[in-house]
């Protein structure tokens, strides 16, 4: 199976959930064109709180539609967009690519990930429990964080559902994801 963007999303003000689009436009080194979450620094307001001059590691927030089918057996209604992300895919297992992957989305777009979102009380907030369902726990006991990934924009371009998703990985050794 090819790897799909199914979603695109994108919202100019701080919400937990994103808009819908049909077409979403990157930006080299911003991310999403109108996005709140858009810029070279950190937008995410806890890490403006923490340090206002880190740069932006988290322009663009990716999710494998896997998860959402895998959430929705357990209960949970969500969509596309419902968890901030801005693209939704199907047939990549994006947690398990390595720092520095890059994801070339549709025709132009090439984004390069950073590492793993990580899931806040706002899940629960959206869906009572759901939080609990986008962690996981390792053999060792640590948890897994599975609410997606986040990347840069390499290179710009529109993405539109429907698009192709190309992934080259980075030389070896590769990194693990961890949280950014």
């Amino acid at each position: 199976m090819s790897a799909t963007v199914i979603g695109v999303a994108s919202d100019g003000t701080h919400r937990f959930s994103k808009q819908p689009r049909p077409a979403i436009r990157l930006l080299a080194g911003l991310g999403v064109e109108g996005d709140a979450h858009a810029g070279v620094t950190v937008q995410h307001r806890s890490r403006v709180r923490a340090d206002p001059t880190q740069p932006n590691l988290r322009q663009l927030h990716l999710i494998h539609a896997e998860l959402l089918d895998e959430v929705a057996a357990q209960g949970f209604a969500v969509a596309p967009a419902d968890l901030g992300e801005n693209v939704t895919t199907r047939g990549i297992d994006l947690l398990a690519v390595p720092r520095g992957t890059r994801l070339h989305l549709g025709a132009h777009a090439v984004v390069e990930v950073t590492g793993l979102r990580n899931p806040c009380a706002q899940i629960d907030a959206f869906r009572p429990g759901l939080l609990r369902a986008v962690l996981g726990v390792d053999d060792a006991g640590q948890p897994v964080l599975r609410a997606g990934i986040m990347a840069v924009v390499v290179t710009g371009g529109e993405v539109r559902p429907g698009d192709d998703l190309r992934v080259v990985l980075p030389p070896e050794p590769h990194e693990a994801l961890r949280r950014v």
